[in-house]
Protein backbone atom coordinates (compact mmCIF):
# COMPACT_ATOMS: atom_id res chain seq x y z
CA UNK A 1 0.00 0.00 0.00
CA UNK A 2 1.18 4.08 -0.35
CA UNK A 3 1.46 5.78 2.40
CA UNK A 4 -1.41 7.83 1.58
CA UNK A 5 -3.32 4.10 1.35
CA UNK A 6 -1.81 3.50 5.07
CA UNK A 7 -2.83 6.67 6.24
CA UNK A 8 -6.98 6.09 4.98
CA UNK A 9 -6.37 2.70 6.43
CA UNK A 10 -6.03 3.23 10.29
CA UNK A 11 -8.45 5.35 12.47
CA UNK A 12 -7.57 8.86 14.05
CA UNK A 13 -8.19 9.68 17.32
CA UNK A 14 -9.81 13.00 18.01
CA UNK A 15 -6.70 15.41 18.98
CA UNK A 16 -8.60 16.26 22.44
CA UNK A 17 -7.73 12.48 23.53
CA UNK A 18 -4.08 12.67 21.86
CA UNK A 19 -3.45 15.38 24.32
CA UNK A 20 -4.23 13.64 27.39
CA UNK A 21 -1.38 11.50 26.73
CA UNK A 22 0.49 14.02 27.53
CA UNK A 23 -1.89 15.53 30.58
CA UNK A 24 -3.21 18.13 28.86
CA UNK A 25 -6.98 19.17 28.01
CA UNK A 26 -9.04 21.11 25.91
CA UNK A 27 -8.84 24.00 27.36
CA UNK A 28 -5.08 24.04 26.45
CA UNK A 29 -5.44 23.24 23.06
CA UNK A 30 -6.62 25.73 20.20
CA UNK A 31 -8.73 23.66 17.86
CA UNK A 32 -7.60 23.13 13.96
CA UNK A 33 -10.23 20.83 13.14
CA UNK A 34 -10.77 17.40 15.01
CA UNK A 35 -6.57 16.18 13.83
CA UNK A 36 -4.51 18.93 14.85
CA UNK A 37 -4.17 21.81 17.22
CA UNK A 38 -2.04 24.57 19.17
CA UNK A 39 -0.73 23.61 22.79
CA UNK A 40 -0.87 26.86 24.53
CA UNK A 41 0.58 26.58 27.78
CA UNK A 42 3.23 27.07 29.07
CA UNK A 43 5.59 25.09 31.30
CA UNK A 44 9.39 25.58 32.61
CA UNK A 45 9.59 22.54 34.26
CA UNK A 46 11.86 20.63 31.65
CA UNK A 47 11.93 16.73 33.44
CA UNK A 48 12.44 14.69 29.62
CA UNK A 49 14.87 12.82 28.75
CA UNK A 50 16.08 14.40 25.01
CA UNK A 51 16.87 12.13 22.10
CA UNK A 52 18.33 13.53 19.16
CA UNK A 53 17.93 11.44 15.98
CA UNK A 54 20.60 12.62 13.65
CA UNK A 55 22.18 10.48 10.44
CA UNK A 56 24.78 9.58 8.43
CA UNK A 57 25.34 11.80 4.74
CA UNK A 58 22.20 12.00 2.80
CA UNK A 59 21.97 9.91 -0.36
CA UNK A 60 19.03 10.18 -3.52
CA UNK A 61 17.63 7.15 -1.73
CA UNK A 62 16.61 8.91 1.41
CA UNK A 63 17.64 7.41 5.09
CA UNK A 64 14.45 7.76 6.93
CA UNK A 65 15.50 9.99 9.53
CA UNK A 66 12.30 11.07 10.10
CA UNK A 67 10.32 7.42 9.50
CA UNK A 68 13.25 6.45 12.63
CA UNK A 69 12.08 9.55 14.73
CA UNK A 70 8.41 8.45 14.97
CA UNK A 71 9.03 4.67 14.97
CA UNK A 72 11.04 5.07 18.31
CA UNK A 73 8.65 7.50 19.50
CA UNK A 74 6.03 5.04 18.50
CA UNK A 75 8.19 2.06 20.27
CA UNK A 76 8.87 4.29 23.29
CA UNK A 77 5.09 4.26 24.02
CA UNK A 78 4.50 0.53 23.28
CA UNK A 79 6.76 -0.18 25.98
CA UNK A 80 4.34 2.22 28.31
CA UNK A 81 6.68 5.49 28.42
CA UNK A 82 5.56 8.94 28.52
CA UNK A 83 7.60 9.89 25.70
CA UNK A 84 6.42 12.42 22.70
CA UNK A 85 7.96 13.33 19.17
CA UNK A 86 9.27 16.91 18.68
CA UNK A 87 9.66 16.94 15.12
CA UNK A 88 10.32 20.23 12.30
CA UNK A 89 7.36 21.20 9.62
CA UNK A 90 8.14 20.45 6.88
CA UNK A 91 8.54 23.31 4.23
CA UNK A 92 6.73 23.56 0.70
CA UNK A 93 9.58 24.19 -1.24
CA UNK A 94 10.60 20.49 -1.49
CA UNK A 95 7.09 19.25 -1.25
CA UNK A 96 6.58 20.49 -4.70
CA UNK A 97 10.25 19.97 -5.82
CA UNK A 98 12.50 17.22 -5.58
CA UNK A 99 12.31 15.78 -1.83
CA UNK A 100 8.61 15.27 -1.73
CA UNK A 101 7.13 15.66 1.44
CA UNK A 102 8.63 14.75 5.43
CA UNK A 103 6.29 13.21 7.76
CA UNK A 104 7.64 9.48 7.83
CA UNK A 105 6.84 6.67 5.43
CA UNK A 106 4.94 3.24 5.51
CA UNK A 107 4.11 2.47 9.56
CA UNK A 108 5.95 4.87 10.84
CA UNK A 109 3.77 8.27 9.76
CA UNK A 110 2.68 11.34 11.37
CA UNK A 111 -1.00 11.87 10.21
CA UNK A 112 -3.01 14.39 8.98
CA UNK A 113 -0.01 14.00 6.52
CA UNK A 114 -1.34 16.20 3.90
CA UNK A 115 -2.14 18.97 6.07
CA UNK A 116 1.22 19.29 7.83
CA UNK A 117 3.31 19.13 3.97
CA UNK A 118 1.16 21.81 2.58
CA UNK A 119 -0.11 24.94 4.60
CA UNK A 120 -0.95 22.98 7.84
CA UNK A 121 -1.57 25.61 10.99
CA UNK A 122 0.06 28.45 8.53
CA UNK A 123 2.71 28.77 10.86
CA UNK A 124 5.41 29.07 8.15
CA UNK A 125 3.12 31.40 6.10
CA UNK A 126 2.87 34.08 8.89
CA UNK A 127 6.88 33.74 9.19
CA UNK A 128 7.31 34.67 5.63
CA UNK A 129 4.59 37.31 5.74
CA UNK A 130 6.49 38.59 8.58
CA UNK A 131 9.78 38.64 7.01
CA UNK A 132 8.49 40.57 3.99
CA UNK A 133 6.73 43.06 5.97
CA UNK A 134 10.10 43.87 7.66
CA UNK A 135 11.42 44.02 4.24
CA UNK A 136 8.77 46.76 3.13
CA UNK A 137 9.42 48.60 6.26
CA UNK A 138 13.07 49.03 5.26
CA UNK A 139 12.31 50.67 1.93
CA UNK A 140 9.64 52.63 3.30
CA UNK A 141 11.80 54.11 5.79
CA UNK A 142 14.32 54.93 2.50
CA UNK A 143 11.64 56.08 0.80
CA UNK A 144 10.46 58.67 3.56
CA UNK A 145 13.45 60.31 3.76
CA UNK A 146 15.97 57.65 5.26
CA UNK A 147 16.86 58.98 9.09
CA UNK A 148 18.21 56.41 9.77
CA UNK A 149 21.25 56.69 6.94
CA UNK A 150 21.01 53.15 5.47
CA UNK A 151 23.70 52.81 2.90
CA UNK A 152 23.56 49.35 2.02
CA UNK A 153 20.36 46.56 3.03
CA UNK A 154 21.30 43.81 4.67
CA UNK A 155 17.89 41.73 4.94
CA UNK A 156 16.44 39.84 2.28
CA UNK A 157 12.88 38.86 1.33
CA UNK A 158 11.74 35.15 0.98
CA UNK A 159 8.93 33.08 0.02
CA UNK A 160 8.42 29.39 0.41
CA UNK A 161 7.93 27.98 -2.87
CA UNK A 162 11.81 26.98 -5.06
CA UNK A 163 12.20 29.69 -7.31
CA UNK A 164 15.42 30.08 -9.27
CA UNK A 165 14.37 33.52 -10.43
CA UNK A 166 14.30 35.15 -6.90
CA UNK A 167 17.64 34.33 -6.83
CA UNK A 168 18.42 38.24 -8.31
CA UNK A 169 15.80 40.74 -7.71
CA UNK A 170 16.12 44.20 -9.38
CA UNK A 171 13.93 46.70 -7.36
CA UNK A 172 14.00 50.60 -8.12
CA UNK A 173 17.10 51.65 -6.32
CA UNK A 174 18.92 48.51 -5.67
CA UNK A 175 19.30 44.67 -6.28
CA UNK A 176 18.48 41.99 -3.78
CA UNK A 177 16.88 38.85 -3.41
CA UNK A 178 14.85 36.38 -1.79
CA UNK A 179 15.40 33.45 0.51
CA UNK A 180 13.18 30.72 1.10
CA UNK A 181 11.48 31.00 3.91
CA UNK A 182 13.18 27.67 5.23
CA UNK A 183 16.59 29.54 5.09
CA UNK A 184 15.02 33.06 5.98
CA UNK A 185 16.83 34.70 9.53
CA UNK A 186 13.17 35.07 10.85
CA UNK A 187 12.55 31.64 10.81
CA UNK A 188 15.84 31.17 12.78
CA UNK A 189 14.54 33.92 15.27
CA UNK A 190 11.21 32.18 15.56
CA UNK A 191 12.83 28.40 16.40
CA UNK A 192 15.58 30.33 18.83
CA UNK A 193 13.27 32.01 21.03
CA UNK A 194 12.03 30.88 24.42
CA UNK A 195 9.25 32.95 24.68
CA UNK A 196 7.39 35.84 23.32
CA UNK A 197 9.09 38.56 25.24
CA UNK A 198 12.58 36.77 23.81
CA UNK A 199 11.03 36.70 20.45
CA UNK A 200 9.84 40.12 20.49
CA UNK A 201 13.87 41.30 21.59
CA UNK A 202 15.47 39.31 18.95
CA UNK A 203 13.32 40.09 16.40
CA UNK A 204 14.26 43.63 17.33
CA UNK A 205 18.00 42.47 17.35
CA UNK A 206 18.11 41.26 13.54
CA UNK A 207 20.45 43.81 11.94
CA UNK A 208 18.77 45.30 8.69
CA UNK A 209 21.29 47.59 6.74
CA UNK A 210 24.88 49.61 7.36
CA UNK A 211 25.29 52.83 7.03
CA UNK A 212 28.35 54.35 5.18
CA UNK A 213 30.55 54.06 8.26
CA UNK A 214 29.85 50.34 8.58
CA UNK A 215 27.72 51.04 12.00
CA UNK A 216 25.14 48.43 11.81
CA UNK A 217 21.21 49.88 11.36
CA UNK A 218 18.61 47.15 13.70
CA UNK A 219 15.39 46.20 12.89
CA UNK A 220 14.22 47.33 16.40
CA UNK A 221 15.64 50.88 15.05
CA UNK A 222 12.27 51.18 12.65
CA UNK A 223 10.13 50.38 15.96
CA UNK A 224 8.83 47.32 13.66
CA UNK A 225 9.45 44.41 16.42
CA UNK A 226 6.17 44.26 18.32
CA UNK A 227 4.36 44.56 15.14
CA UNK A 228 6.14 41.90 13.87
CA UNK A 229 5.69 39.92 17.10
CA UNK A 230 1.82 40.09 16.85
CA UNK A 231 1.70 38.73 12.90
CA UNK A 232 3.80 35.72 14.71
CA UNK A 233 1.69 34.85 17.89
CA UNK A 234 -0.53 32.65 17.09
CA UNK A 235 2.02 30.89 14.67
CA UNK A 236 4.57 30.75 18.29
CA UNK A 237 2.39 28.10 19.90
CA UNK A 238 3.55 24.51 19.07
CA UNK A 239 1.44 22.40 17.14
CA UNK A 240 -0.28 18.90 17.85
CA UNK A 241 -0.66 16.00 16.04
CA UNK A 242 -0.84 12.20 15.90
CA UNK A 243 1.24 8.81 14.47
CA UNK A 244 -0.41 6.47 13.09
CA UNK A 245 -0.39 4.72 16.23
CA UNK A 246 -2.36 7.68 17.93
CA UNK A 247 1.33 8.67 20.27
CA UNK A 248 1.72 12.07 20.72
CA UNK A 249 3.83 14.73 18.21
CA UNK A 250 4.45 18.12 18.34
CA UNK A 251 5.71 19.89 15.26
CA UNK A 252 7.01 23.17 15.02
CA UNK A 253 9.46 25.11 12.90
CA UNK A 254 10.85 24.28 9.70
CA UNK A 255 14.38 25.79 8.88
CA UNK A 256 16.50 24.25 6.32
CA UNK A 257 20.04 22.04 7.56
CA UNK A 258 22.52 22.92 4.85
CA UNK A 259 21.73 26.60 5.20
CA UNK A 260 19.97 27.05 8.44
CA UNK A 261 20.20 25.70 12.13
CA UNK A 262 18.03 22.47 10.86
CA UNK A 263 16.13 21.66 14.15
CA UNK A 264 12.72 22.45 15.40
CA UNK A 265 11.94 24.89 18.25
CA UNK A 266 13.35 25.77 21.57
CA UNK A 267 9.56 26.43 22.56
CA UNK A 268 8.31 23.34 21.10
CA UNK A 269 11.60 21.33 22.30
CA UNK A 270 11.03 22.65 26.15
CA UNK A 271 7.19 21.85 25.94
CA UNK A 272 7.80 18.09 24.85
CA UNK A 273 10.39 18.41 27.98
CA UNK A 274 7.83 19.24 30.28
CA UNK A 275 5.20 17.66 29.47
CA UNK A 276 6.63 14.04 29.14
CA UNK A 277 10.04 11.68 30.57
CA UNK A 278 11.28 11.28 26.67
CA UNK A 279 11.53 13.28 24.20
CA UNK A 280 12.50 12.15 20.40
CA UNK A 281 13.50 15.20 18.36
CA UNK A 282 15.63 15.25 15.20
CA UNK A 283 18.69 16.96 13.53
CA UNK A 284 18.85 17.76 9.34
CA UNK A 285 20.32 16.26 7.19
CA UNK A 286 23.87 14.35 8.18
CA UNK A 287 25.29 14.84 11.76
CA UNK A 288 27.73 17.31 10.42
CA UNK A 289 25.26 19.71 9.39
CA UNK A 290 22.33 19.44 11.79
CA UNK A 291 23.52 17.55 14.89
CA UNK A 292 26.60 19.82 15.34
CA UNK A 293 23.91 22.71 15.02
CA UNK A 294 21.99 21.28 17.64
CA UNK A 295 24.91 21.04 19.90
CA UNK A 296 26.68 24.03 19.35
CA UNK A 297 23.93 26.69 18.61
CA UNK A 298 20.64 24.82 19.82
CA UNK A 299 21.62 23.48 22.99
CA UNK A 300 23.49 27.04 24.41
CA UNK A 301 20.05 28.04 23.86
CA UNK A 302 18.14 25.74 25.72
CA UNK A 303 20.66 25.06 28.07
CA UNK A 304 19.93 20.95 28.19
CA UNK A 305 22.33 18.59 26.21
CA UNK A 306 20.88 15.50 24.29
CA UNK A 307 21.06 12.48 26.75
CA UNK A 308 21.52 10.18 23.73
CA UNK A 309 22.23 10.31 19.94
CA UNK A 310 20.49 8.07 17.43
CA UNK A 311 22.81 7.72 14.59
CA UNK A 312 20.41 6.84 11.34
CA UNK A 313 22.39 4.72 8.89
CA UNK A 314 21.11 1.99 5.85
CA UNK A 315 23.16 0.19 4.02
CA UNK A 316 22.22 1.03 0.82
CA UNK A 317 23.73 4.65 1.54
CA UNK A 318 26.71 3.14 2.98
CA UNK A 319 27.15 0.92 -0.12
CA UNK A 320 26.27 4.62 -2.22
CA UNK A 321 28.99 6.18 -0.62
CA UNK A 322 31.17 3.86 -1.21
CA UNK A 323 30.36 3.45 -4.95
CA UNK A 324 28.56 -0.15 -4.16
CA UNK A 325 31.56 -1.32 -1.65
CA UNK A 326 30.17 -1.53 1.42
CA UNK A 327 33.58 -1.78 3.24
CA UNK A 328 34.17 1.72 1.89
CA UNK A 329 31.58 3.48 2.19
CA UNK A 330 31.53 2.17 5.83
CA UNK A 331 33.98 5.28 6.54
CA UNK A 332 31.38 7.48 6.43
CA UNK A 333 29.47 5.97 9.32
CA UNK A 334 33.13 6.10 11.22
CA UNK A 335 33.77 9.72 10.57
CA UNK A 336 30.27 10.81 11.83
CA UNK A 337 30.38 8.69 15.05
CA UNK A 338 34.14 9.86 15.78
CA UNK A 339 32.46 13.09 15.22
CA UNK A 340 29.85 13.02 17.92
CA UNK A 341 31.90 11.12 20.29
CA UNK A 342 33.52 15.02 20.42
CA UNK A 343 30.21 16.43 21.85
CA UNK A 344 28.42 13.33 23.32
CA UNK A 345 29.51 9.95 24.39
CA UNK A 346 25.95 8.36 24.63
CA UNK A 347 25.67 6.44 20.96
CA UNK A 348 23.23 4.48 19.35
CA UNK A 349 23.45 3.42 15.79
CA UNK A 350 20.06 2.67 13.98
CA UNK A 351 20.03 0.50 10.58
CA UNK A 352 17.19 1.36 9.10
CA UNK A 353 16.48 -1.97 7.51
CA UNK A 354 15.56 -2.64 4.16
CA UNK A 355 13.73 -6.09 3.25
CA UNK A 356 16.34 -6.52 0.43
CA UNK A 357 19.62 -5.97 3.03
CA UNK A 358 21.73 -8.96 3.25
CA UNK A 359 22.52 -10.22 6.96
CA UNK A 360 26.18 -10.81 6.44
CA UNK A 361 26.22 -6.73 5.57
CA UNK A 362 24.23 -5.42 8.85
CA UNK A 363 26.95 -8.45 10.50
CA UNK A 364 29.87 -6.03 9.53
CA UNK A 365 28.20 -2.99 10.16
CA UNK A 366 27.34 -4.26 13.93
CA UNK A 367 30.78 -5.47 14.37
CA UNK A 368 31.85 -2.11 13.41
CA UNK A 369 29.93 -0.35 15.50
CA UNK A 370 31.15 -2.69 18.48
CA UNK A 371 34.93 -1.44 17.50
CA UNK A 372 33.91 1.96 17.88
CA UNK A 373 32.30 1.17 21.38
CA UNK A 374 28.93 1.81 20.18
CA UNK A 375 25.77 0.40 20.63
CA UNK A 376 23.84 -1.12 17.58
CA UNK A 377 19.89 -1.55 16.82
CA UNK A 378 18.38 -2.24 13.57
CA UNK A 379 14.55 -0.93 12.97
CA UNK A 380 12.11 -1.96 10.80
CA UNK A 381 9.05 0.50 12.05
CA UNK A 382 8.80 1.40 8.12
CA UNK A 383 6.93 -1.73 7.66
CA UNK A 384 6.15 -3.02 11.18
CA UNK A 385 5.44 0.33 13.25
CA UNK A 386 6.34 0.21 16.75
CA UNK A 387 6.84 -3.57 16.96
CA UNK A 388 9.76 -2.99 14.53
CA UNK A 389 11.12 -0.43 17.04
CA UNK A 390 11.06 -1.77 20.07
CA UNK A 391 14.53 -3.26 19.88
CA UNK A 392 15.93 0.32 18.97
CA UNK A 393 13.52 1.89 22.15
CA UNK A 394 15.22 -0.56 24.51
CA UNK A 395 18.60 0.02 23.49
CA UNK A 396 17.91 3.83 23.78
CA UNK A 397 16.66 3.34 27.22
CA UNK A 398 19.85 0.93 28.07
CA UNK A 399 22.07 3.75 26.70
CA UNK A 400 20.04 6.42 28.97
CA UNK A 401 21.44 4.41 31.90
CA UNK A 402 24.84 5.78 31.32
CA UNK A 403 26.39 8.73 31.60
CA UNK A 404 26.74 11.45 29.38
CA UNK A 405 29.79 13.33 29.10
CA UNK A 406 28.62 16.47 27.07
CA UNK A 407 30.72 19.27 25.66
CA UNK A 408 30.64 21.86 23.05
CA UNK A 409 32.88 21.70 20.45
CA UNK A 410 34.29 24.82 20.31
CA UNK A 411 33.87 27.76 23.33
CA UNK A 412 32.12 31.28 22.39
CA UNK A 413 34.94 33.08 23.20
CA UNK A 414 37.32 31.53 20.43
CA UNK A 415 37.87 33.65 17.38
CA UNK A 416 35.79 33.18 14.05
CA UNK A 417 39.05 31.79 12.64
CA UNK A 418 39.50 29.38 15.66
CA UNK A 419 36.21 27.68 15.67
CA UNK A 420 36.25 27.49 11.41
CA UNK A 421 39.18 25.29 11.89
CA UNK A 422 37.40 23.40 14.44
CA UNK A 423 34.42 23.31 12.47
CA UNK A 424 36.82 22.21 9.78
CA UNK A 425 38.11 18.73 11.91
CA UNK A 426 34.40 17.83 11.64
CA UNK A 427 34.41 18.07 7.79
CA UNK A 428 37.82 16.52 7.68
CA UNK A 429 39.61 18.88 6.19
CA UNK A 430 43.14 20.21 7.10
CA UNK A 431 42.44 23.95 7.08
CA UNK A 432 40.18 26.71 6.08
CA UNK A 433 40.49 29.17 3.19
CA UNK A 434 38.87 32.43 3.19
CA UNK A 435 37.97 35.01 -0.05
CA UNK A 436 38.83 38.37 0.42
CA UNK A 437 35.27 39.33 0.70
CA UNK A 438 34.78 36.71 3.53
CA UNK A 439 38.11 38.61 5.69
CA UNK A 440 37.00 41.88 5.15
CA UNK A 441 33.09 40.57 6.91
CA UNK A 442 35.14 39.31 9.65
CA UNK A 443 36.55 42.18 10.10
CA UNK A 444 33.52 43.79 10.34
CA UNK A 445 32.48 41.54 12.82
CA UNK A 446 35.17 42.06 15.20
CA UNK A 447 34.80 45.90 14.91
CA UNK A 448 31.70 45.48 16.36
CA UNK A 449 32.12 43.05 18.78
CA UNK A 450 30.18 40.11 17.76
CA UNK A 451 32.40 37.74 16.86
CA UNK A 452 31.62 35.52 19.92
CA UNK A 453 28.63 34.21 18.19
CA UNK A 454 28.04 30.73 17.41
CA UNK A 455 28.68 29.46 13.84
CA UNK A 456 25.93 28.26 11.61
CA UNK A 457 27.96 26.34 8.52
CA UNK A 458 26.06 26.56 5.48
CA UNK A 459 27.21 23.94 2.80
CA UNK A 460 26.47 20.75 0.95
CA UNK A 461 24.56 18.06 2.85
CA UNK A 462 25.68 15.73 0.24
CA UNK A 463 29.02 15.16 1.11
CA UNK A 464 30.90 15.49 4.87
CA UNK A 465 33.32 18.00 2.47
CA UNK A 466 32.43 21.14 1.17
CA UNK A 467 32.22 19.36 -2.52
CA UNK A 468 29.24 17.45 -3.14
CA UNK A 469 31.02 15.29 -5.30
CA UNK A 470 33.63 14.26 -3.02
CA UNK A 471 31.96 11.00 -1.41
CA UNK A 472 34.82 9.69 0.06
CA UNK A 473 37.95 11.75 2.09
CA UNK A 474 40.69 9.88 1.05
CA UNK A 475 43.01 13.25 0.67
CA UNK A 476 44.20 16.49 2.03
CA UNK A 477 41.86 19.23 1.35
CA UNK A 478 40.78 23.23 2.70
CA UNK A 479 37.34 24.03 3.17
CA UNK A 480 36.58 27.53 1.35
CA UNK A 481 35.12 29.80 3.05
CA UNK A 482 32.77 31.65 0.24
CA UNK A 483 30.88 34.58 2.28
CA UNK A 484 29.71 35.40 5.55
CA UNK A 485 26.63 36.84 7.28
CA UNK A 486 25.35 38.05 10.67
CA UNK A 487 22.01 36.63 11.81
CA UNK A 488 22.11 38.78 14.61
CA UNK A 489 18.75 38.63 15.78
CA UNK A 490 18.88 34.60 15.63
CA UNK A 491 22.15 35.09 17.53
CA UNK A 492 24.45 33.26 14.78
CA UNK A 493 27.12 33.66 12.17
CA UNK A 494 26.37 32.04 9.22
CA UNK A 495 29.66 30.95 7.16
CA UNK A 496 29.01 29.77 3.53
CA UNK A 497 31.08 27.20 2.08
CA UNK A 498 32.03 27.30 -1.31
CA UNK A 499 29.01 28.15 -3.71
CA UNK A 500 25.62 27.20 -1.89
CA UNK A 501 22.33 28.46 -2.55
CA UNK A 502 19.74 30.19 -0.25
CA UNK A 503 16.83 29.78 -2.65
CA UNK A 504 16.88 26.38 -4.24
CA UNK A 505 15.50 25.93 -7.81
CA UNK A 506 12.65 23.32 -9.04
CA UNK A 507 13.90 19.78 -10.36
CA UNK A 508 13.55 19.22 -13.85
CA UNK A 509 10.62 16.71 -13.55
CA UNK A 510 8.98 18.45 -9.96
CA UNK A 511 7.13 16.64 -7.63
CA UNK A 512 4.15 19.04 -8.50
CA UNK A 513 3.42 16.94 -11.67
CA UNK A 514 2.14 14.16 -9.52
CA UNK A 515 -0.04 16.32 -6.96
CA UNK A 516 -3.67 16.15 -7.83
CA UNK A 517 -7.05 15.47 -6.07
CA UNK A 518 -8.77 12.49 -6.48
CA UNK A 519 -11.85 12.07 -4.97
CA UNK A 520 -11.46 14.56 -2.56
CA UNK A 521 -8.24 13.83 -1.42
CA UNK A 522 -4.83 15.02 -2.38
CA UNK A 523 -2.59 12.19 -3.88
CA UNK A 524 1.12 12.69 -5.07
CA UNK A 525 2.81 14.00 -2.64
CA UNK A 526 5.29 11.29 -1.98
Amino acid sequence: MSDLDIEKSVVKKNIIDVATKLGLTSDDLILYGKDKAKIIVDNDLKKGKLILVTAINPTPYGEGKTTVSIGLNDGLNLLNKKSVAVLREPSMGPVFGLKGGATGGGYSQIIPSNDINLHFTGDIHAITSANNLLSASIDNHIYNGNSLQIAKILFNRCLDVNDRSLRKVDLDNYSTSFDITAASEIMSVFCLSKDLSDLETNLGNIVIGMRSDNSFVFAKDLKIEKALTAILKDAFYPNLVQSLENNPVIVHGGPFANISIGCNSIKATNLGLSLSDYVVTEAGFGADLGAEKFFDIKCRKIAKKPDCIVLTVTIRALKYYGSTDLQQGINNLVIHIKNLKKNNTNIVVALNKFEDDKDEDIKFVEEICSLQKVSFSSITSYKDGSKGATDLANTVLKSLENENNFHYLYNLEDTIFEKMQKLASIYQASGVDYSAKALEKIKLLEKNNLSYLPICVAKTQYSISDDKNRLLINDSYNIHVEDIKLYNGAGFITVYLSKILTMPGLSKNPNYENIQIIDGNIVGIK
